[in-house]
């Protein structure tokens, strides 16, 4: 069975000419024939369209599950899931710190033939101890979980290789390959990850470096294919 996982902060629809473009996302989106995608700083109430995770939603047939972590002048803002793939649970976690941006968590069960899946969908803090409280929370969640297969996946923020944070992931999930999706345009950064346990279910893992991405966002997708074997 192969299935293709993504994660992508559109950053508000913003590229980098400045303009909210809600349908150059959905370009992108279709670009990338994912079953599942992982979106961080959604907009809720983007200038274009107006009802922004809808449309993104019927873009690629998907449905929508919603992450709101805050609201601005601009309205409700925060993470969100689009997927084609059965969703049997749905839990959303705030993983905020006092004092720093609300951030959050959606933890969503799937079950594909007879496989069960937890997928964690997050888009952590800047602060280095912001994301040390972050991530042992979510490995709590997935230390926790039964299921077969466990992907933690989204915008961790991580700009040092060797923090705490990226070792306690080693940890549990193994050694992954981090391509660079930050800044679009030229890459530099691995801020975008998607981890999967057991490791063996990932056949490959890249960035979406397409012309409408480079322009779309300032991350490019990052896209993980899994191949499970039902044998």
């Amino acid at each position: 069975m192969d299935m293709r996982i993504a994660t992508y902060n559109i950053h508000r629809t913003i590229g980098h000419d400045g303009r909210e473009d809600g349908q150059r996302i959905a370009g992108v989106l279709r670009e990338l024939h994912a079953d599942l995608i992982a979106m961080q700083e959604v907009g809720y109430n983007s200038d274009s369209p107006h009802n922004l995770l809808a449309y993104l939603g019927d873009t690629i047939q998907a449905d929508v599950i919603e992450g709101i972590t805050m609201h601005n002048k601009k309205g409700h803002y925060g993470n969100a899931v689009l997927s084609r793939l059965p969703i049997t649970g749905i839990i959303r976690h705030d993983i905020s710190v006092p004092r720093r941006e609300p951030r959050g968590a959606i933890e969503l069960a799937i079950a594909v033939r007879g496989i069960n899946f937890q997928i964690i969908a997050t888009h952590l803090g800047l602060s280095p101890g912001e994301r040390r409280y972050q991530i042992k929370r979510l490995l709590a969640l997935v230390t926790a979980s039964k299921a077969d297969v466990k992907i933690l996946v989204g915008d961790l923020n991580e700009w040092f290789l060797w923090g705490r944070s990226l070792r306690w992931l080693k940890s549990e999930f193994g050694k992954t390959p981090r391509p660079a999706s930050f800044p679009a345009r030229w890459p530099i950064f691995a801020l975008d990850r998607i981890w999967v346990g057991p490791g063996k279910v990932l056949s490959r893992l890249d960035v979406h470096n397409s012309t409408m991405a480079r322009a779309a966002s300032d991350h490019l997708p990052l896209i993980a294919d899994l191949h499970i074997d039902l044998e």
